[in-house]
């Protein structure tokens, strides 16, 4: 799912790279991976890929990394698992990748 993903940005334009954020709450001092870094000239935005996210943990591993970046970008989860795009609490998209590959949902 990430190279289709990586590969449909590639295919319209975009430049992408990966990211890394660090969690330094608790007194740790993690790294955590963010799996897209998608930039257009002066935009940007997170991309997170994940097939399902059925389980609270697997939620929270997901996101993670999104809500370490303390910025005002746009943070998205690619999702299989999902009938429809909605935002979450936190202001993340959740957006169903085959509505993304089909161009019915814009990035920026």
């Amino acid at each position: 799912m990430e190279n289709l993903l990586y590969n449909e940005l590639i295919r319209r334009g975009y430049s992408v790279d990966t990211g890394v954020v660090t969690d330094r709450t608790g007194g740790k001092n993690a790294q955590k991976e963010i799996d897209f870094v998608v930039n257009d000239a002066d935009r940007k935005l997170y991309i997170q890929s994940a097939l399902r996210m059925d389980t609270e943990q697997k939620t929270s591993a997901e996101t993670e990394s999104l809500l370490l970046a303390k910025d005002f970008f746009k943070k998205i989860v690619m999702r299989m698992d999902i009938p429809h795009n909605y935002y979450d609490d936190n202001g993340i998209f959740h957006c169903n990748l085959t509505d993304f590959l089909l161009g019915r949902v814009e990035l920026f």
